[in-house]
């Protein structure tokens, strides 16, 4: 079985989170898969076997809906840690069909291109306001002043979560949202369950006072639903609303500042888009590829499978590191160069197969309305201090980001 001992693949070094793009060509290099022990994990780094095995139907993002613990061969998550992996899941990124597929026709009905095209002109409303509050301030920090209070704010407003209640949304996720690293410490875990506990309470109250006084928002819709096969239980109703937030907003917060943070690091890149607005379709999608938001997902494998000669067994657990993925020169020209004309991007930031992002197109939209905004409103913007990174590896993102308006 290969390790990994002479290689700095290491998610928990600085180092590694602060660049691990030359780390991922060499162990590209190296072969398809490798065996990763300190998280038992087998790591895939090459785009066509990422993009393959997203969609490859004998792993899944559970086992549970075909094994018990005990016939997988794994332990049960600690008793404690209930509240968490109750609301986990029942949301369907961690689901399989067919509740994967009832939950997401449901949910879906909300993210159709019509609905999500008619949201254009608030997200930008909010783009617009948030900015220019920035610009009268003369600069701030644009994580905490524009990129997150924005896509916090659309999914609120679909869910019709009220503006009073919608402060503790964002730590409430950021907890939670701890447990998706790779061997999370006991605190975080302990954050994450209290975070859940508090959030469910929230909903549940939310869902009671909706089914009473139902209104035009995504709860009062997921309530509605008529058809017996569709109807969903309450606690699937939480674990998708809190779903929807974590995933509506996370990679949103992060692919802003990550992009900002290559632009300043890539001026000429920067000045070409200042020069052409028209580039910010094509400069989104770069972005996400050159920083990717989301490093690694993961998939248990529930029937055997072989990649590059090596099996791997039923109950093992693959990391696809999308990161990885993203800078394959086997797909992408020159990937280590951030290039915002750049067309063919089939880059993967946004997964593929049954759990492809729902929220892709809003995305999209979030980020072009901030982008467009910053670039007419603020076009001197520039960095006023080194950003510092998160210490996260699989959710890529930076403490803060201090800018100034030139």
């Amino acid at each position: 079985m290969a390790a990994l001992d002479d290689l700095a693949f290491d998610p928990w070094d600085p180092a590694f989170v602060a660049d691990p793009y030359p780390v991922y060509a060499e162990l590209r290099a190296r072969g398809r898969v490798r065996y990763y022990e300190p998280t038992d994990q087998w790591l895939v780094a090459h785009h066509a076997d990422v993009s393959a095995l997203l969609r490859d139907r004998r792993l899944g993002r559970t086992y549970q809906h075909r094994f018990t613990h005990e016939e997988f061969g794994r332990t049960a998550p600690p008793p404690e840690h209930e509240p968490f992996h109750t609301l986990n899941d029942h949301g369907m990124l961690d689901l399989e069909p067919p509740d994967h597929t009832r939950i997401r026709r449901l949910v879906s009905k909300a993210f159709t291109p019509r609905t999500v095209e008619r949201l254009k002109p608030y997200v930008e409303g909010l783009a617009d306001g948030l900015v220019s509050a920035l610009v009268d301030a003369g600069g701030g920090d644009l994580l905490r002043d524009v990129a997150e209070p924005l896509p916090v704010a659309v999914i609120a407003e679909m869910l019709g979560i009220p503006e009073a209640d919608r402060a503790p949304l964002r730590p409430w996720s950021a907890d939670i949202c701890g447990m998706y690293e790779l061997n999370p410490p006991q605190e975080t875990a302990r954050k994450a369950v209290r975070a859940s506990a508090e959030f469910s309470d929230y909903l549940r109250d939310l869902i009671a006072e909706r089914r009473g006084n139902p209104g035009d928002d995504l709860i009062s819709g997921l309530i509605a639903a008529h058809d017996e096969d569709d109807r969903l239980t309450e606690q699937e109703m939480i674990s998708t609303c809190v779903l929807l937030l974590n995933a509506g907003h996370e990679a949103t917060v992060n692919s802003t500042v990550n992009g900002w943070w290559a632009l300043f690091r890539n001026p000429g890149q920067l000045a070409a888009l200042r020069a052409d607005h028209s580039l910010i379709p094509t400069a989104i999608e770069e972005l996400m590829r050159y920083d990717t938001p989301l490093q690694l997902f993961e998939r248990w494998v529930l029937d055997e499978i072989e990649i590059d000669g090596r099996v791997i067994p039923r109950g093992a657990e693959i990391a696809m590191l999308f990161g990885s993925a993203n800078h394959d020169p086997a797909v992408f020209a020159d990937p280590s160069r951030l290039d915002l004309t750049r067309r063919d991007n089939p880059h993967i930031s946004f997964s593929a197969g049954i759990h492809y992002c729902i929220g892709a197109p809003l995305a999209r939209i979030e980020l072009a309305a901030s982008m467009r905004a910053l670039l007419e409103k603020a076009p001197g913007l520039r960095l006023a201090a080194e950003p510092r990174r998160k210490p996260n590896f699989v959710i890529r993102g930076l403490e803060g980001l201090a800018v100034e308006v030139g």
